[in-house]
């Protein structure tokens, strides 16, 4: 099993939800994070003062699939996350050694 994790801009995320469903992923979870890479925030005007915000709002996305799901996946969020502009975010994949579903006991494939 792999562990798909995004980092993306906040009004990409029903694209990207859409893009997931189309090809069968059945779960995910949505955090609101804040963070800055290449990009290194920007300055915004506010009555008057320059300031500078470092850490900009995005959204992580996480998803848990089998691994020959996990590449067509990748595929579907870079194209349905992708402006083409910086700040696009990233994608992060790893690997699962166990999932145990809380409610049932059931385990790995059977818990996603």
């Amino acid at each position: 099993m792999k562990k798909v994790e995004a980092i993306i801009k906040p009004f990409k995320l029903d694209d990207v939800r859409e893009a997931l469903s189309e090809i069968g992923v059945t779960g995910m979870t949505a955090t609101e994070v804040r963070g800055f890479g290449r990009q290194k925030g920007h300055t915004e005007l506010y009555r008057g003062a320059e300031y500078v915000v470092d850490f900009l709002p995005k959204i992580k996305i996480e998803v848990v699939l089998p691994e020959d799901l996990a590449e067509r996946a990748v595929e579907v969020i870079m194209n349905a996350a992708r402006t083409g502009k910086i700040g696009d975010g990233k994608i992060f994949v790893s690997t699962v050694e166990r999932v145990v579903r809380i409610r049932t006991g059931e385990e790995d494939l059977d818990a996603i």
